[in-house]
Order: C-alpha cells, then sequence, then structure tokens
C-alpha cells in the first residue's frame, strides 16, 4: 500500500483528488485538500496524484 500526503502550501482546492475518490481525498473546511486515510487501497492514488494541476499530492511505496 502508498502512503499518500498532500502539500497543503501548493494546493489550490480544485477538488479533483476528491472527486476521483472521496474514500482517500476529502476537502477541509479552509478548501484544500487533505487525506482522510494515509495507507488507501480503494483507488489508484498514483493516477491521482499524476492528475493533480499543481502537483500537490505526494505518493510513497
Amino acid at each position: 500500500m502508498a502512503k499518500v500526503t498532500i502539500d497543503s502550501n501548493t494546493c489550490v482546492g480544485c477538488g479533483l483528488c476528491a472527486n476521483l475518490c472521496s474514500d482517500c481525498f476529502e476537502l477541509s473546511d479552509e478548501g484544500v485538500a487533505k487525506v482522510k486515510v494515509e495507507d488507501c487501497s480503494s483507488c489508484d492514488v498514483k493516477d491521482i496524484a499524476s492528475q493533480c494541476p499543481v502537483n500537490a499530492i505526494s505518493v510513497e511505496e
């Protein structure tokens, strides 16, 4: 399983990650994405990270 983190300083809050996998990501009250579970296995987090328009999502194996 991969460990997922989001750089909140880089995130622009577009919501793409939360739309693609609401099991792993959500938008915080501040309007930026946050990780719900660090070891997400219900989606392809590498693919989601590659689609982030500002490269705010990091995935470690």
